[in-house]
C-alpha cells in the first residue's frame, strides 16, 4: 500500500522533527519545509494528501502561503490543518480581512490547531480529514 503523504511547513527543526517523526511511525510519508516558500514548492512538486501549516514563518509566512495554495489549481484542493502559536480567532479574523480586501474569499481551513499540539488529536484530526475526502488511512 502507498503511504500518504503528509507536508509539514514550520520554520522550528523542533516542531518538524517531531511532526515527521509523529506521521512516519503511523505509516505516512512525510515530507517537510521549512519555510513559506519551500512548502509552496513541495505542496506542487509533492502533492501531499494533506498539509500541517504553521502561520508564523519567515519567507512568505502561513497565512499568506495558505491564500496562495487556495488560490492555485494546482493546491486548492489538498486539505490544510493549520498549527500554531497563534489564537484561532486571531487567524480566522486575518482571513476574513484579507477576504474583504481582496475580494476573494477563500474556504476555511479544514481544521485549526494551537501549539503545542497532542499527538493523537493531531493524529485523529488528519485521519479525519483524510477520510472526509477519501483517502486511504495507514493502520501503524
Amino acid at each position: 500500500m502507498k503511504k500518504r503523504r503528509i507536508l509539514v511547513i514550520d520554520d522550528e527543526l523542533d516542531m518538524r522533527t517531531f511532526l515527521s517523526t509523529l506521521f512516519e511511525t503511523k505509516g505516512y510519508k512525510p515530507l517537510v519545509a521549512a519555510d513559506g516558500l519551500e512548502g509552496l514548492q513541495k505542496a506542487k512538486e509533492g502533492r501531499p494528501e494533506v498539509i500541517i501549516l504553521d502561520v508564523m514563518m519567515p519567507k512568505e509566512g502561513g497565512i499568506q502561503l495558505y491564500r496562495d495554495l487556495k488560490s492555485d489549481p494546482a493546491t486548492k484542493d489538498i486539505p490544510v490543518i493549520m498549527l500554531s502559536g497563534i489564537a484561532k480567532k486571531t487567524f480566522f479574523h486575518s482571513q476574513n480581512v484579507l477576504n474583504r480586501y481582496t475580494g476573494q474569499a477563500l474556504p476555511e481551513p479544514e481544521a485549526y490547531i494551537e501549539k503545542p499540539p497532542e499527538p493523537e488529536e493531531l493524529l485523529e484530526l488528519t485521519e479525519k480529514v483524510l477520510k472526509a475526502k477519501g483517502e486511504k488511512v495507514p493502520v501503524a
